[in-house]
């Protein structure tokens, strides 16, 4: 299992309980994966940099989970064909548990040195 966070920016006009109902469809795709839906984060309604399909505004959630990539895969779909969500973005997050890249070898300073000659 690998963790992930996904970005996703509604419709600021969503009533709460549409919002509610696009985190559940979410967090039940994750779960019927075998995944672990982690924490919501609401960040609110907030204005876009820039007009986004006639919109300027819209709302940000940050979801965080572990699962497995062909689960993230069924969300990332389920996502781009709601009708609600305007954007998003599923990011595999990466740190202590991402793999270490080790160094090439150098050799030992006191090692001996084949002579040309």
């Amino acid at each position: 299992m690998r963790p992930y966070e996904v970005m996703i920016i509604l419709e600021a006009g969503l009533e709460e309980d549409a919002i509610r109902a696009v985190l559940d469809r979410s967090a039940k795709i994750i779960t019927d994966g075998g995944g672990n839906p982690g924490r919501v984060d609401r960040w609110g309604r907030r204005r876009f940099a820039y007009e986004l399909h006639h919109k300027w505004e819209g709302y940000y959630v940050l979801l965080e989970a572990t699962a497995e990539p062909a689960t993230m895969a069924q969300l990332d779909r389920m996502l781009s064909l709601a009708d609600d969500v305007i954007r998003h973005k599923v990011i595999r997050v990466t740190g202590s548990n991402a793999p270490r890249v080790r160094p090439a070898a150098v050799p030992a300073a006191d090692a001996p040195v084949a002579e040309a000659g």
